[in-house]
Order: structure tokens, then C-alpha cells, then sequence
């Protein structure tokens, strides 16, 4: 395998036959696992709105999750490439999914809401810069074909956040 490529694998098993398999529209659970080695396995199901269960997670919060991860992680790269130390973050991520009248659907846009603490107040506004960045090499960002947005708020250590 070269350097430049990494492989990812994972088994998504369905866990929702609830004996007449899919005969009907509402004969069947839209529950399943998804299985990746060494990991707790992650129950999933579908959107309430499309008969699925609430207390499981649904591939549009899975898909919201990946770009709120990714971001993370990507800022904290470039805050380390940047010489700014990073004391905490915490996203407040939405995102906008509309349906289609042929029942299909995309997500038409996510907004990342990052709040960042940042140890020097000198470096407040180079880090509301950053996201820009983080999002240019942030893997998930590149890989969807819908505008991901970003709303930081950054403060200092000590310092009180805007109202």
C-alpha cells in the first residue's frame, strides 16, 4: 500500500427483519450494525421521519458527525503548523437536508459553529482565520458536494466569550 493511500472497511449488518423481511413498507425495522474490528459496535437504525428508530444513529447524523470530526481535527493540525495553542473546542453543528418530490434527497448545506478557546489573546483572530484552512484539508469537507460553513467564535483563555 503506498503512503498516500489508506483503506477504511467496515461491515454494516441490517438487524431488522422482523420475520417478512422487506414484504412491506411498514413490516420491517430499519435498525442495523455497523461493525469495524476493535470497536464497539454502532447501532444504527434510519431517521424517525423514515420509520426508524430515534434511540439509534442515522447516517445524516453520521454524515454530520464526520464533517464536525473532521474539522476538529484538522484545525488542531493547523493550530499546532500555526504555533497556537488550542486549550478547548466544542461544535455546535447543524445541517440542512431537503427531500425531493421523487423521494430522494442531499444535504443541501452544514454550518459548523466551533467555539475555540485559545491560550494567547494574541492569536484570537489568526484562529478564526484558521478554519478556512482546516477546512481546505479537512478529507470529509473535500469529499461532499454541498458547501460546508463555518461560524467560529474564539476567545482567550480568561477572556469572556461575545454575547
Amino acid at each position: 500500500m503506498a503512503l498516500d493511500e489508506h483503506h477504511y472497511s467496515l461491515t454494516v449488518r441490517w438487524t431488522g427483519n422482523r420475520g417478512s423481511g422487506t414484504s412491506s413498507y411498514r413490516d420491517y425495522s430499519r435498525d442495523h450494525d455497523v461493525e469495524i474490528p476493535g470497536l464497539p459496535v454502532l447501532k444504527g437504525s434510519a431517521d424517525p421521519t423514515f420509520h426508524g428508530d430515534r434511540s439509534r444513529y442515522n447516517p445524516e447524523q453520521l454524515l454530520l458527525t464526520a464533517l464536525a470530526q473532521c474539522h476538529m481535527l484538522s484545525f488542531l493540525h493547523v493550530a499546532v503548523r500555526h504555533g497556537v495553542a488550542v486549550l478547548s473546542y466544542e461544535d455546535h453543528a447543524n445541517g440542512l437536508m431537503r427531500l425531493n418530490r421523487d423521494g430522494s434527497g442531499q444535504f443541501e448545506t452544514v454550518t459548523l459553529r466551533p467555539h475555540v478557546t485559545v491560550a494567547d489573546p494574541a492569536h484570537v483572530a489568526l484562529a478564526e482565520e484558521m478554519h478556512r484552512e482546516a477546512n481546505a484539508v479537512c478529507f470529509i469537507a473535500r469529499s461532499v458536494n454541498f458547501p460546508v460553513l463555518h461560524v467560529p467564535v474564539t476567545t482567550a483563555a480568561g477572556s469572556r466569550p461575545p454575547e
